[in-house]
Parts: C-alpha cells; sequence; structure tokens
C-alpha cells in the first residue's frame, strides 16, 4: 500500500517528465512521448516510469534514446524539484504496452 507521500511525488514526477518529454519530444521530430504511470519505491529512491510512444514503429528507438539520455533527464528533473525533493530518484523507463494489448484485444473481440 503507498503512501501519501508516494502518491504525491509520483505525480509530481509525472506532470515535470510530460514537461520535459514535450520538449524532447520536438528533437525527435513527430514522436509523441507521454508519460502513463509513475510507480515509486517506499524508500523514495527509485522511480519506475512508464512511457507510451506514437507512433509504435518508433518505440524501440525512442526508448534506447531515453535510456541512454537518463542521466541528462535526471538532471533536469532535478532542476525542476529541487524545492520539493532532497533526492531526486533513480529512474528506470519502461515501454508501457497497454495500448498495444487493448488493440490486440479489439481485434480479437472482433473476428
Amino acid at each position: 500500500m503507498q503512501t501519501t507521500r508516494q502518491q504525491k511525488i509520483e505525480r509530481l514526477i509525472q506532470k515535470d517528465l510530460s514537461d520535459i518529454f514535450l520538449r524532447y519530444a520536438r528533437e525527435l521530430s513527430g514522436t509523441l512521448i507521454s508519460v502513463s504511470e509513475v510507480r515509486i519505491s517506499p524508500d523514495l529512491s527509485i522511480a519506475h516510469i512508464y512511457v507510451s510512444i506514437f507512433p509504435s514503429d518508433r518505440e524501440k528507438d525512442v526508448i534506447e534514446r531515453i535510456n541512454n539520455d537518463t542521466p541528462k533527464l535526471r538532471g533536469e528533473l532535478g532542476r525542476l524539484e529541487r524545492h520539493q525533493l532532497r533526492i531526486i530518484p533513480e529512474l528506470h523507463f519502461h515501454l508501457d504496452e497497454t495500448l498495444d494489448k487493448m488493440e490486440r484485444i479489439d481485434q480479437l473481440l472482433r473476428q
């Protein structure tokens, strides 16, 4: 069970990373990156961030680039949240595949 503090930090990280990815996506021209979920560990040291990428044919390239730029993204997040958090959590990015799974289920139901 998550504490209220964890939930607040998750929402804060999700909002700030969404803003960062809005600027980040301009470099990737034509790619939309959205943060669908953030889960933070109870000790607030590790954050698992689930991102959705559109168009889906560029997912692997974009997630690889995000993972390579993790220190830069963590630094930007640190500048935005320096007054709210003492320690910026370690970021682990994961591809959110729920939309693909929903689409696949829809296809199966139509058949």
